[in-house]
């Protein structure tokens, strides 16, 4: 997770997947990030590594402001599960995102909009069933967080004192 600009109402990097075959999460909106590699030498610096891989923002210069909960996930029909590890940083002057092949868009989000419960909605899926809680961040019908993502979010608003609406 990526925080930039006012501390008392900082700004949140989402990113939209590309669609590709092959990948359960393709199209949804995520946070940058990726699977470890043999290369990395901490979950961390693969955290790093794909932000700047994804998006073109370096965060080596960025503060660490800590690592949340891991999360497991396990996409439909999957036999093994993933583990998810969650690091928030903050960057100061992140200048202009270069997305890759990987990512359709991304954003930034106000952290204070993530709260507004007018961009709460429930979600249905064919695949997935539901109903499941979604936060509209963008366009309504292609812009939504929600599943992991959105799990990933709410431990850090509840690290935070807050609550997701």
């Amino acid at each position: 997770l990526i925080f930039s600009g006012d501390p008392e109402d900082p700004e949140l990097l989402f990113i939209e997947r590309a669609e590709r075959d092959g990948d359960p999460w393709s199209g949804q909106m995520a946070f940058p990030g990726g699977r470890v590699e043999e290369s990395d030498r901490s979950v961390r610096e693969t955290a790093q590594r794909e932000t700047f891989e994804e998006v073109g923002l370096d965060l080596n210069g960025a503060e660490i402001l800590g690592r949340l909960d891991d999360q497991g996930g396990r996409r439909a029909g999957a036999r093994r599960s993933i583990r998810i590890a969650a690091f928030a940083f903050h960057h100061g002057e992140p200048g202009p995102l270069e997305i890759n092949d990987e990512v359709r868009d991304a954003m930034w989000v106000r952290y204070s909009e993530l709260l507004d419960p007018v961009r709460r909605v429930e979600l249905e899926f064919r695949d997935y069933g539901g109903p499941f809680e979604g936060i509209r961040v963008g366009d309504p019908q292609r812009h939504i967080v929600w599943g992991l993502t959105r799990r990933i979010l709410r431990s850090l608003v509840e690290l935070m004192g807050e609550k997701l609406p």
